[in-house]
């Protein structure tokens, strides 16, 4: 018992067919209720961004915040490094404790700090609460992202994916019809209605919790952690529910995977994994991650100031500009998906990466030139973010898979936090100050910087991207408890 307490590793080795068994399963209806159950995360940071966006102008009134279009910028990067710092922290959570139990822990952390924002009274107070909404959801990034991996099967994992991360798209359209109306000085006064959208998002919270009891905790996790006889219950719970739609399972295909029980991963391990065993692939994660980063976060946070100040777009009307926006991001994935497992990760990555890109630098050019009507601009930004919405779901599924299951969530939110620190927490200040400047060249540079960044994405899945359609994580990455 004492060496027990002073080690991270049991004495104690398993065998087990649990991946092969999962990965062997039909698509059915548990495979649904998991999807939705995880999916409906996505809807609360997409309605946490859009709320952001939609209400930048609307901020700006006295009789509301009265923010200037830096702080506007400013809460932006707020929410952001929270969703840094909580992702780093629950991320090592996650690998500790459990998928499941992360899931209500960042869950309510997300709840109580929506609804304290909106009850914000100056800029500093609605800074702070917006930056403690960012670290619940990007506590959420590890939990999420790992379970989906995990109980997913190897030969739909891509698209099942791509599909979860899409609904993302669904919460920003929430969010948009949410403030068309509650933005709209007939119904509210302009001091009452952006307060009550969070409380909306704060209700959406408390709805998610019924679902989240559906998803079971991971049982390749239960495995590694010395729990053999809760892992094979759940997954024969799995199998029998899965057999009552389905009819008979296929038998298992693959070798039995031999697993050393370990309490924890030490910190040394996993620098040592990171930095050193998998070098390329954190490169890849890093580049893949930061690129979509700077892309995203650009625009989004922006987008309602853009159409306000550069094409007259009446502040309460913004949220209706972004229903075709939300539209492209969601169907994107979900019709583009299918071809990550059929064509492959990487030829996939690249093409979505470089076009988004390629598009972005051209539509910034069409900006500049004065040659986009205020439609015509919202248009070509739906074509952009139907292409780009893959792309970025594909930086998450990618380091989700290249790393080892003892510190899948770890990785997860190492590169979520660098790739979101280094390309994307700056990048809603920078374009905040771009667009004060009211120089459309000014904001033209920026646009044509994340199109860059997002070419250099592409260079990178087709220097150092990795073969993992169709293939068990165990074959992807070697566990690092596997004998």
């Amino acid at each position: 018992m004492e060496a027990q307490a002073t080690t991270p590793f049991d004495q104690r080795w398993i065998e087990t067919h649990v991946p092969a068994r999962l990965d062997r399963l039909p698509f059915s209806r548990w495979h649904w209720l998991v999807v939705i159950a995880l999916g409906v995360t996505w809807i609360l940071d997409g309605l946490e961004v859009t709320l952001a966006g939609a209400l930048a102008a609307t901020l700006k009134n006295p009789v509301a915040l009265g923010l200037t279009d830096t702080e506007v910028g400013a809460t932006a990067t707020a929410y952001l490094t929270g969703a840094v710092i909580g992702a780093l922290f629950f991320g090592y959570l996650t690998d500790r404790l459990g998928r499941k139990r992360l899931f209500f822990i960042t869950l309510g952390v997300y709840l109580t700090a929506t609804a304290l924002s909106g009850v914000a009274w100056n800029f500093w107070s609605f800074a702070l609460f917006r930056a403690i909404t960012g670290a619940g959801i990007g506590g959420e990034y590890a939990a999420i992202n790992s379970a989906i991996d995990e109980l997913i099967p190897a030969r739909l994992r891509g698209q099942v994916d791509l599909a979860i991360n899409a609904t993302y798209w669904i919460g920003a359209a929430l969010g948009s019809v949410l403030t068309i109306y509650f933005l709209d000085p007939h119904f509210f006064p302009a001091w009452l209605g952006w307060r009550l959208v969070f409380g909306v998002g704060a209700a959406l919270g408390l709805v998610i919790l019924i679902f989240r009891y559906w998803v079971p905790e991971s049982p390749r996790w239960l495995m590694v952690h010395g729990h053999p006889e809760d892992a094979e219950k759940i997954v024969g719970e799995i199998e029998k529910t899965v057999a009552a739609h389905a009819g008979p399972l296929p038998k298992p295909e693959g070798d039995v995977t031999r697993l050393r029980v370990r309490h924890h991963t030490p910190w040394h391990e996993i620098w040592h994994t990171v930095v050193h065993a998998h070098r390329r692939r954190s490169i890849l994660g890093f580049v893949l991650m930061a690129s979509q980063a700077f892309f995203y976060n650009a625009i989004l946070f922006s987008y309602a100031l853009v159409l306000t100040k550069f094409y007259d777009a009446p502040p309460e009307g913004v949220g209706s500009y972004l229903l075709p926006i939300a539209l492209g991001n969601a169907v994107g994935p979900i019709l583009i998906g299918r071809l990550f497992d059929i064509v492959g990760r990487k030829p996939m990555i690249v093409a979505t990466y470089a076009l988004s890109g390629a598009l972005l630098v051209v539509c910034g050019w069409c900006f500049q030139a004065g040659l986009l009507t205020l439609h015509g601009q919202v248009v070509f930004w739906s074509v952009i973010f139907f292409i780009a919405s893959a792309a970025a779901s594909s930086a998450y599924l990618t380091v989700s898979e290249i790393f080892p299951l003892e510190i899948r969530g770890m990785a997860i939110s190492i590169f979520y936090s660098v790739g979101t620190l280094v390309g994307g927490v700056a990048a809603p200040t920078l374009f905040g100050h771009l667009i004060g400047t009211g120089s459309r060249t000014a904001l033209f540079a920026g646009y044509a910087a994340g199109g860059i960044l997002m070419i250099l994405g592409a260079v990178a899945e087709a220097w150092l991207g990795v073969k993992a359609e169709r293939q068990s994580l165990e074959n992807i990455a070697r566990p690092l408890s596997a004998g």
